[in-house]
């Protein structure tokens, strides 16, 4: 979070759902989730942080949000480009400190 407010990035902290389909069909599953306090979908977090504690390491989940099934809300592409960008640049300046 401090990498992210050094580069005055917009930052959210909070739950997501990590999923192994990419296009589901249950909009009641996804209402309920979003109930919760989940932000948003992705795929990979889960098992990011189940290798690394099975290793006894570290993790950090950093996302840049394109398309939320939970709000329907979409980046155009330049956006995600930018958004994407500045991710990078973020996990690099977390990562080296």
């Amino acid at each position: 979070v401090e990498s992210a407010e050094e580069q005055r990035a917009h930052v959210v902290v909070g739950n997501v759902l990590s999923s192994d389909v990419f296009y589901g069909d249950d909009a009641d599953a996804l209402k309920k989730w979003k109930k919760m306090g989940v932000l948003a979908v992705e795929m990979e977090a889960a098992a990011l942080y189940m290798n690394a504690a099975r290793c006894g390491g570290k993790a950090l989940c950093i996302l840049t949000i394109s398309d939320c099934p939970l709000t329907g809300e979409s980046l155009p592409a330049k956006e995600r480009e930018t958004g994407f960008n500045s991710m990078i640049n973020i996990a690099l300046k977390a990562a080296t400190r």
